[in-house]
């Protein structure tokens, strides 16, 4: 602790008050924090003060102003004095020259690692701001993980820089507005501080959308007087009922926020004067069962819409947020929507997980939003864990970050909660990762059902699985949580870094053929000097890169290849007959490679095609059609193309496209998908459209084991009755 003057004897002095405002900050505190707690946010502020002394903000202010306000935010959610500390030195660690071995010597490790959770990356460098922006988001998440008043500290940061954004440049301004939509309004809302993410909306649409705003606000502000005279008509005949019923509580009518109107513009498309339900009615009672009976006196009063009742109560929100919900046809035919919930409930519908820190200075157990909220964490620690680069992070926790809740059952009772739009997958996921792995089937409600499906709540799901079994790529098709994505692309990645160093083995066998070398009898010592000079870490790793085309194999040959080997310079290669581009190497492709080898959709090539592959940074091989025209363009780079040909054993399938032109008629769509059928194709996708009253076309992918089978396809459908033309796409 500073032996300088303590927090009282700043008080009682005049000076410095109005321009830095720690004296609004402590009177906050005083009303709810203990003496030696407010003396350590003083002290914080002193240091602070010292650090950032002449440094100025955008708005002119002092900068000292900035980390005050921060923490006043948090004074104002009642947050203990560590949060509130770290508020007031947030920016030291990243604006000053003091670092976190001083701030952890005078204030101990708590506020040093808050401080640091929050510190953006300025010493690293990224390759662009997006990288770095993304980068500084999931250093955050992750020391939120281990303690969420990080984040809480940024909330409120934020809060502070967007009500004071409009000092800016207009091109800031949305991009900072467009973060706070995105990111950080949809985090207060999942750790329940309802109070701190209506304001991020509503400044963040304000600063996004100007004219939109304005618009609303002034439609608002000239229909206030109407609405609000039926709402307290409202109001005082609900006050009078419960009375009579003996329910004892407080009845007060809101107005809804802006933000929240707008949305529902756009998710309805709907007009400003189309939405009338800008007030709502709380409902604020002792207990839970006052909050049942206080609901049948909504309904007796008013009729409710139907199929609009929502019980949070029973079954609380992904953030712990409990209420009664329910809509009622009000006077003139007005919609009204009426939230009941206790005063325990509505304190934690402002504050959530904020909460928590003032009732465990009470001795209280956890609360259910710290619990969810701590729940919810972990899992981004599994999305961190999964996810390749900070950039995918990031977009995996914005996936996760809007659910509009499911509320689906396990086989045991045990309710679970998915967003909108949830697969059997994601379910499987939920519950835990080795079972999405392992996942083969769904049962709902005791039936088998596609994977794909959508679940509804109050559906029973119960998962099959399998030893063997593994992730399907394609279900990153239909798969809407994070942690489904992130699980199914971290075994993919693995799965294709195994792939890969395979592919590459094949690849640099074959390109040391032209130096008559054996890739067996390069010598260790080689190895390492030759792993060190690309700079990798071992020996799978290079050959992983020379796989995911990364590395071109034949001058990794020519470096690895004895110095007296005699070897061709790629200008004397010999070209790929057809194509006049000159091939490293010769592979048989036998359709088994994995995720490392592709096959071109442009030219749609199947075994039988004579084929070329081209090396893709990053993809691996690509194979094409020796005709193809994309063929020269995706070989721009010396030694990049690879002489192919089908294995004499290729056991997969593969699309094609195929053009089909009928007679206008009914029933020749089932004709021919029955026929395609028959030659044991299966049809992956179908467009019809009309040409005119007499034709029709069809354009239908299906899946073939080689150039025999489509042949004997095409034969066979140009002899079907009502079959005008049949032709191979390119792709």
């Amino acid at each position: 602790m500073s032996k300088q003057a303590p927090y009282h004897e700043f008080l009682a002095s005049s000076q410095d008050k109005a321009h830095f405002t720690i004296d609004d900050l402590i009177r906050v505190l005083d009303t709810y924090m203990k003496a030696d707690g407010i003396e350590l946010v003083y002290d914080a502020y002193l240091l602070a003060a010292q650090a950032h002394s002449g440094q100025m903000r955008m708005t002119g202010e002092a900068y000292i102003y900035h980390p005050v306000s921060v923490a006043r935010v948090l004074g104002e959610l009642r947050m203990d004095a560590h949060t509130v500390a770290a508020a007031v030195l947030h920016d030291v660690i990243e604006d000053t020259a003091i670092g976190k071995e001083s701030l952890a010597e005078r204030f101990g490790e708590t506020v040093a690692e808050l401080v640091d959770g929050v510190s953006k990356l300025e010493k690293i460098q990224f390759e662009s701001r997006e990288e770095a922006a993304a980068a500084s988001f999931r250093k955050m998440m992750l020391a939120m993980v281990s303690d969420v008043r990080v984040m809480l500290i940024k909330l409120a940061d934020r809060l502070h820089n967007m009500r004071t954004l409009n000092v800016m440049r207009p091109e800031k301004r949305r991009r900072i507005a467009r973060e706070t939509l995105e990111v950080y309004a949809p985090i207060a809302m999942r750790l329940g501080i309802n109070s701190l993410r209506l304001e991020l909306e509503d400044l963040g649409f304000q600063a996004m959308h100007p004219l939109r705003y304005k618009t609303l606000a002034q439609y608002i502000q000239r229909t206030r007087k109407h609405r609000k005279e039926v709402m307290t008509s409202v109001e005082i005949s609900f006050k009078a009922q419960m009375e009579d019923a003996g329910i004892e509580g407080e009845v007060v009518a809101r107005e809804k926020h802006l933000y929240s109107v707008y949305r529902k513009m756009q998710r309805k498309g709907l007009r400003i004067a189309d939405v009338l339900d800008l007030f709502a009615l709380r409902v604020i009672v002792k207990n839970i069962d006052d909050c049942y009976r206080a609901l049948g006196i909504a309904h007796s009063i008013h009729k409710p819409l139907p199929d609009r009742f929502k019980d949070y109560i029973a079954i609380p929100k992904t953030n712990g947020y409990q209420a009664l919900h329910t809509i009622l046809f009000g006077p003139g035919g007005m919609p009204v929507e009426v939230q009941i919930r206790t005063a325990e409930m509505d304190k934690f519908a402002e504050s959530g997980i904020a909460a928590h820190w003032i009732y465990k200075t009470e001795g209280s157990p956890q609360t259910s939003a710290h619990n969810r909220a701590q729940r919810w964490l972990q899992d981004v620690l599994q999305m961190q864990q999964s996810a390749g680069d900070s950039i995918e992070f990031l977009e995996n926790v914005k996936l996760d970050l809007f659910p509009d809740d499911v509320y689906v059952f396990t086989p045991k009772g045990r309710i679970m909660e998915l967003p909108v739009g949830s697969t059997p997958i994601d379910f499987a996921y939920a519950l835990h990762t080795d079972i999405g792995d392992r996942c083969t089937g769904a049962k709902v409600d005791r039936r088998m059902v596609p994977l794909s499906s959508k679940l509804e709540s109050g559906q029973t799901v119960h998962i099959l699985t399998s030893k063997g079994a593994r992730p399907n790529p394609a279900w990153l098709n239909f798969v809407v949580t994070a942690k489904a994505r992130a699980g199914i692309r971290h075994y993919l990645k693995n799965l294709a870094t195994e792939d890969s160093v395979t592919l590459g083995r094949r690849l640099l066998r074959q390109a040391l053929k032209a130096y008559d070398v054996r890739l067996e009898d390069i010598p260790q010592k080689t190895w390492d000097v030759v792993v060190g000079e690309y700079d990798y870490s071992s020996v799978d790793e290079l050959l992983g890169e020379i796989g995911f085309g990364n590395r071109v194999p034949s001058l990794v040959a020519r470096r690895i290849a004895p110095s007296d080997s005699s070897g061709p310079s790629l200008p004397d290669i010999d070209p790929i007959e057809g194509t006049g581009l000159p091939a490293i190497a010769k592979l048989d492709i036998k359709g088994t490679e994995g995720l490392v080898v592709s096959y071109a959709k442009c030219c749609r090539p199947i075994p039988g095609d004579h084929i070329v592959a081209v090396i893709s940074t990053g993809r691996g091989l690509v194979v094409h059609r020796k005709k193809c025209r994309n063929l020269p363009d995706a070989s721009k780079r010396p030694g990049a193309v690879l002489e192919v040909d089908w294995d004499d054993d290729v056991d997969a399938v593969f699309p094609v496209g195929v053009r089909i032109t009928t007679i206008n008629r009914r029933g020749t769509l089932a004709r021919v998908a029955t026929l395609i059928t028959e030659y044991g194709c299966d049809i992956e996708h179908v467009d019809f459209s009309e040409r005119d009253g007499t034709t029709a076309g069809i354009v239908m992918e299906i899946t073939v084991t080689g150039r025999k089978m489509l042949a004997d396809l095409l034969r066979g459908l140009r002899r079907a009755e009502g079959v005008m033309k049949v032709a191979r796409l390119r792709g």
